[in-house]
């Protein structure tokens, strides 16, 4: 599991201007199974999702064709953990550690 931390690096109006095309492709990753939850941080500087994916690599090959990464308008931030805990509708994606 992975939390993806979206921070803006242009001006909100440059963001706004990109934003359709973001939400289209976050509606793919959803409709692909990769995300599980997602919004903006408040203060809006930025956003956080939640995501499943077999490895980082993938993870790092989705969040690249992301529309705000290709308008120069946010950089990543890719944390993996275990998920050892869950709520019940998430129990598919616990871990046991070690």
């Amino acid at each position: 599991m992975f939390v993806l931390e979206l921070t803006y690096t242009a001006p909100i109006e440059a963001v706004d201007a990109a934003l359709e095309a973001h939400v289209a492709w976050l509606d793919e990753q959803y409709a692909a199974g990769f995300f599980l939850a997602s919004g903006p941080k408040n203060p809006r500087d930025g956003g956080v999702i939640l995501a499943v994916a077999d490895d980082r690599a993938r993870i790092e090959e989705i969040t690249a064709g992301d529309p705000f990464v290709t308008a120069g308008v946010c950089a990543y931030r890719v944390t993996e953990f275990v998920a050892t805990k869950t709520a019940p509708g998430l129990e598919r994606y616990r871990r046991p550690l070690g």
